[in-house]
């Protein structure tokens, strides 16, 4: 449904939020495709491009080509500025060499050029899609939370919590944040602002292997979000994360959509 601005003029946007790439060019490659064939207006993504897969420069030479800008993540933040940890939350100590295995490898095959526009992503994005020029809602994309890229917004969040998530934004009834960075997709709203979490591209963990992401449209005020899930090539991811010498345990993560 078309909305109405300020001046009279019908206006309608739809976006595609995708999040959380992970060095997945074959997922990121089947999701483009995807939104090709849906009409968007513009394509942002919420950050980590790299780690746990084989194709980190790929990937960001992907989205360059494609015009596609967005934030940064903690994975991109911490490998263009050469941290020794991805920032990572690990459940077990065998989850954190794993972690630690991959940001190692991802610091050494990020080339230089590529950290360097990792480094150019800034944190937070906001986006108007009535214009600039009047009064109409906000969409906030960030990677986890205003304030931090570290912080898992899980759809078990509390709605205290997002409402003060929404007061550190400056947000309002109508407006709408975005983020990822938990790798599993959800959609709430609480006092007339809209929270997304994008899920993941590159590595889902909510057990299903298919790629994820969000089609936001806004007309009129309404909001209207669709979970998005797009099937891929797993098997050519695996083949680049066995020759890459990564662990075989990123491999039944992808295939199982992080069940295993």
């Amino acid at each position: 449904m078309a909305g109405v601005n300020g001046s009279g003029l019908a206006y309608r946007m739809r976006y595609a939020l995708i999040s959380d790439i992970h060095a997945n060019l074959a997922a990121l490659d089947a999701v483009l495709v995807d939104i090709g064939e849906r009409g968007v207006d513009a394509t942002h993504h919420l950050g980590d491009l790299v780690g746990y897969s084989s194709a980190p420069n790929e990937v960001i030479a992907r989205l360059a080509e494609r015009g596609i800008t967005g934030v940064a993540g903690n994975y991109d933040t911490t490998v263009a500025r050469h941290y020794k940890h991805c920032g990572c939350r690990a459940e077990s100590p065998a989850q954190e060499a794993l972690a630690h295995e991959s940001f190692t490898w991802t610091l050494a095959h990020t080339s230089a050029a590529s950290k360097a526009q990792l480094a150019a992503l800034p944190f937070r994005v906001d986006l108007r899609p009535n214009g600039g020029h009047v009064a109409g809602p906000t969409v906030t994309l960030v990677h986890a939370t205003p304030q931090s890229n570290l912080v898992y917004v899980t759809e078990d969040r509390s709605d205290d919590f997002l409402r003060k998530m929404a007061e550190s934004a400056r947000l309002s009834r109508g407006d709408v944040l975005c983020f990822g960075h938990t790798h599993k997709p959800w959609h709430r709203a609480v006092d007339g602002i809209h929270f997304i979490n994008t899920g993941s591209v590159g590595r889902p963990k909510d057990g299903d292997p298919r790629a994820s992401y969000i089609l936001l449209t806004i007309a009129n005020g309404d909001v209207t979000v669709e979970v998005t899930r797009v099937a891929y090539d797993i098997a050519a991811t695996a083949a680049g994360v066995r020759a890459a010498g990564l662990p075989e345990a990123f491999v039944r993560f992808l295939e199982t959509g992080g069940a295993a």
